[in-house]
């Protein structure tokens, strides 16, 4: 005769399994959302690629996408449409980027493995985790002091220690850090702010969509030469929320 306690001990074993099984399964099925997201990025890419100047993303910049878990960094809600390119809300009017334009934003930044990025905008901190699988070192400054905390909080948990975060004014950057490789921005300003052109490193490169709420608005490319001299390109026209702040 099977002891009670024995039972129990079978009990918790068949619960355990269903756990692992449907961990498991989930886990099958935003890898798979994921390759197939990558999929969508490849085609996107080829459709634009008269505007972009190519017809293949970075490598490198793919295999990041499609190792951060997107479905992480939005609302559990939103999960089944997280790995969608399509922008999604992250509360206090903010969103997390579709991913094309967040892939295309980090490839046009050419991060290297030794890189120092700074980004604007850390929202839900799903483009400091991309970077960070890129970069040496990723500062992302947010404006709204509960995005940071969720973010950061977030960032911790899923491992991205590489990604230091703090609540501010995007407008001035971050001097203490500077100069950066790269400075990628998620809002836009109605001009390039000063501030982030100066705390760019000769040889860097900067992404930021520019342009009014109300107005078109376009990503463009800045880079600064060895000799300091600063370069833009407008790559495509986009919709960002403003960046908002004292300035």
């Amino acid at each position: 005769m099977l002891t009670m306690r024995f039972m129990h001990r079978i009990g918790y074993a068949v619960l355990l399994g269903i756990v692992l099984c449907g961990a498991v399964a989930e886990a099958d099925e935003y890898a798979a959302k994921r390759r197939a997201m990558i999929d969508e990025l490849r085609r996107e890419t080829r459709w634009v690629s008269s505007e972009i100047g190519k017809s293949e993303l970075d490598v490198r910049v793919l295999e990041a996408m499609a190792k951060v878990p997107r479905h992480e960094f939005v609302s559990q809600d939103l999960r089944s449409i997280a790995y969608a390119n399509r922008p999604l809300p992250i509360g206090y009017g903010q969103t997390i980027s579709q991913p094309f334009i967040v892939a295309l934003m980090t490839d046009l930044l050419r991060v290297g493995p030794d890189d120092t990025v700074l980004e604007i905008g850390t929202g839900s901190g799903y483009q400091a985790a991309v970077l960070a699988e890129l970069a040496r070192q990723v500062y992302s400054i947010e404006i709204v002091p509960e995005l940071t905390k969720i973010a950061t909080e977030r960032l911790k948990r899923l491992g991205y220690t590489k990604v230091e975060t703090k609540t501010g004014d995007g407008y001035y950057g971050w001097p203490e850090h500077a100069p950066f490789d790269g400075i990628i921005v998620t809002a836009a300003p109605t001009q390039i702010p000063p501030p982030l052109v100066q705390q760019l490193k000769p040889g860097g490169r900067m992404i930021i969509p520019v342009g009014g709420q109300f107005l078109p608005q376009y990503l463009v490319l800045v880079e600064k030469s060895e000799q300091g001299r600063i370069s833009t390109r407008q790559i495509l026209p986009v919709q960002f929320v403003p960046l908002t702040g004292a300035h």
